[in-house]
């Protein structure tokens, strides 16, 4: 049996599941996903960590696309990025379902 390079699918999954691995960016997509877009600011004012440190946070999720964010001075607007977030939850929900057929375990 010969190793085979990572599939594109399971490189993208391994970075949604590491942008998804950090309460903070739990939170955050929790908050932006029960609104249409939200203001660093605001978002500042509620998820206990310093504005730096959210914008770490924000920058990570933007980085694989399941956040946009708009630059509106003197802030930015950020929201959930439907089309790439559905094609996350394919891809999660189908792994998720794939592990969850196997009939034996060790």
């Amino acid at each position: 049996m010969s190793k085979q390079p990572f599939t594109e699918d399971q490189l993208q999954l391994a970075r949604i599941a590491k942008a998804l691995g950090h309460p903070v960016r739990i939170a955050i997509l929790q908050m932006l996903a029960g609104q249409s877009c939200c203001y660093h600011g605001d978002m500042s004012e509620v998820i206990p960590v310093a504005k730096s440190t959210l914008s770490q946070h924000l920058n990570e999720l933007k980085e694989v696309g399941l956040i946009r964010g708009e630059f509106t001075p003197p802030t930015v607007k950020y929201c959930i990025n439907q089309e790439n977030w559905a094609a996350a939850r394919e891809l999660l929900g189908g792994f998720i379902d794939r592990v969850a057929r196997v009939e034996s375990y060790c």
